[in-house]
């Protein structure tokens, strides 16, 4: 069984935030608290170590009492680039990573993902979830790793790549779908708006 103590957490709060008019959506107000620290209360249990992945307002985000690490690549490249600046940093055998935007996000995320990693003898975990229509989707944005895929995964964006699905496309990915009785239906709901936002805080 992977232990707790094995995994890093990671919160990718390094966006533009440009869907929410350019505010730095990690800090903005959820239920009282800053969404980034919202998301970092609810994983803390969950994992060994925490970090989190900012571009800007660093000091605030230290406030919350994580290690802050910008991303290696420039320019806001994306997720990936969180990805990738946390495998650097990473110090234990595994890594998961998880959005600062989608605050109900699974008080058992990565329980059922290393389940899942173990049962498969897989190197990467992802989520999946039903949306509206129906339809069960993958959210890559939240992927139990293997720290062993830095190399692969600065070949991949080095040569360009910076589509999750893509790189993880290279690798034995499991899919694990979070649509069982008593999954809450909200729990993958990010918000890209702060109308978004304030309508999960009403939810």
């Amino acid at each position: 069984m992977i232990d707790t103590a094995d995994v890093t957490g990671v919160i990718l709060a390094g966006g533009r935030g440009s869907r929410m008019g350019g505010v730095d959506k990690g800090l903005q107000n959820f239920n009282g608290l800053p969404l980034a620290l919202h998301t970092l209360l609810r994983l803390q249990p969950q994992v060994g170590e925490l970090m989190i992945n900012a571009n800007r307002n660093l000091a605030a985000y230290e406030a919350f009492g994580a290690p802050v690490w910008p991303d290696v690549l420039a320019d806001y490249a994306g997720p990936l680039a969180g990805f990738l600046t946390a495998l650097e940093r990473c110090e234990t055998p595994w890594l998961v990573t998880v959005p600062c935007d989608t605050p109900l996000f699974p008080i058992d995320l990565v329980a059922r993902l290393k389940q899942a990693v173990q049962d498969e003898q897989a190197d990467i975990a992802m989520a999946a979830a039903r949306e509206d229509d129906g339809q069960l989707r993958n959210q890559p944005v939240f992927c139990l790793m293997r720290i062993e895929l830095m190399e692969s995964l600065v070949k991949f964006t080095q040569d360009g790549g910076r589509k999750i699905d893509a790189w993880t496309a290279l690798h034995k990915t499991v899919v694990v779908p979070f649509d069982a009785p008593g999954d809450d239906a909200r729990a993958f709901f990010n918000a890209n708006t702060l109308a978004e936002l304030h309508q999960l805080e009403r939810s």
